[in-house]
């Protein structure tokens, strides 16, 4: 009986995809039927690459129609190699090469001001996400991607991650929730993923076991890059475990909040704002303060409301959040301009700042600015304004 897979998306609104059908049959080599709007241009390159990764994967005899929308190599690599292995079981892979502008790494201290979500199965949102200047790109192989779909994702996120120029932005994939979330780790963590965010993290023993075998993996690679981990608390019991999961590992860097799925559990509706929220914002911001690490606020979800997205990271920024997620490239610009300190907080950072250091040279124990006392906690938000303004302007 001869079975067929099928991957990859068709339809009038896609670009840059294509959808596999695949048929491993006995005899009778590799035959192509390939429909594509850019075969007079790429149509041999095309039918070639599909050879060399069916034949990679130890296929010699199949048929296989391709019904192409634009994709790059990386994604028709891709999406053969998840109807191969709907076939037949194989360890072996079709992995392309690191592009040269994907070599750059990350660090624990970067700015995280905003991270731009992804679906992890639609390639055309991915190619040109690095453009718009969010701090970081996450590919989702969780919500946003049909359960169906999961191991085809996988695969294509994978490839994207050595492929798609990200211009600069910190790479991150949000994993599907445990268990299965590890097998999405051993598919990413050897291609060039700077941060992991583990969704509907309730526990600090979810943190350790991500982090366990991120190593083990990086170790069976003979990899010494370090991958950090951003857990997404979204539930009652995350928030109440907060501190706990914040310190579970030196990996992790920050830790975000998921409002939609926490206030389901809370069985409130989620409103602009946020009273039912408040108490679970304040708790991780403090746990993460705690722990010295980054509090990111959840998305905003109204893409067409830029005047409430405005007034929400305002409120998030005076909660003490230093980043949060966005759904749309549109959100970024505001988002970064709500949380960079603006010129006249600059200078009454600079000037308390000063008064700080004038008193102390006179051997002082009072700072006062004008007829203002000023406290020792007021100076150090100065002086972290001041820093910020300057690893900005670096």
């Amino acid at each position: 009986m001869v079975q067929t897979a099928t991957t990859g998306n068709r339809g009038n609104r896609i670009r840059s995809d294509c959808q596999v059908k695949l048929q491993i049959r006995s005899k009778g080599g590799i035959e192509v039927k390939l429909v594509s709007k850019v075969e007079r241009m790429f149509g041999s390159q095309i039918r070639q690459q599909v050879i060399e990764v069916l034949e990679s994967l130890g296929v010699q005899d199949a048929v296989i129609e391709i019904e192409d929308t634009g994709a790059l190599p990386f994604v028709i690599g891709a999406r053969i190699e998840a109807a191969v292995k709907k076939l037949r079981p194989t360890d072996k892979a079709w992995i392309p090469s690191l592009i040269e502008q994907n070599r750059y790494e990350t660090g624990r201290e970067r700015f995280r001001f905003s991270r731009l979500y992804l679906p992890g199965n639609s390639p055309s949102m991915m190619l040109n996400a690095g453009i718009h200047q969010p701090d970081g790109i996450i590919l989702d192989l969780e919500d946003s991607v049909a359960p169906e779909k999961k191991a085809e994702a996988r695969l294509l996120v994978r490839n994207a991650l050595l492929q798609v120029d990200f211009y600069g932005a910190e790479r991150m994939v949000r994993i599907n929730q445990l268990p299965d979330g590890l097998e999405d780790l051993d598919e990413i963590v050897p291609h060039r993923v700077h941060l992991i965010l583990l969704p509907k993290c309730e526990h600090a023993s979810q943190v350790e076991e991500v982090d366990k075998r991120i190593l083990t993996i990086l170790k069976a690679h003979k990899q010494e890059r370090k991958i950090f981990i951003m857990p997404i608390i979204e539930s009652c019991l995350g928030v109440e475990n907060a501190f706990d999961i914040a310190t579970a590992s030196a990996s992790v860097v920050a830790m975000a909040i998921g409002l939609e799925d926490y206030t389901a559990d809370l069985g409130v509706r989620r409103t602009g704002e946020g009273k039912e929220s408040l108490y679970a914002r304040t708790r991780l911001v403090n746990a993460c303060k705690a722990a010295g690490i980054q509090p990111i606020d959840s998305v905003y979800s109204d893409v067409a409301d830029m005047e409430g997205l405005k007034r929400n990271v305002e409120q998030s920024r005076a909660l003490g959040f230093e980043g949060m997620g966005c759904i749309h490239p549109r959100q970024v610009p505001v988002i970064h301009g709500a949380f960079v300190p603006g010129e006249e907080e600059i200078e009454i950072a600079k000037r308390i700042v000063k008064a700080f250091e004038e008193a102390e040279a006179r051997g002082s124990g009072v700072v006062a600015l004008g007829s203002k006392m000023i406290d020792p906690p007021v100076v150090k938000r100065a002086q972290k304004t001041l820093d910020l303004a300057r690893k900005l302007k670096s």
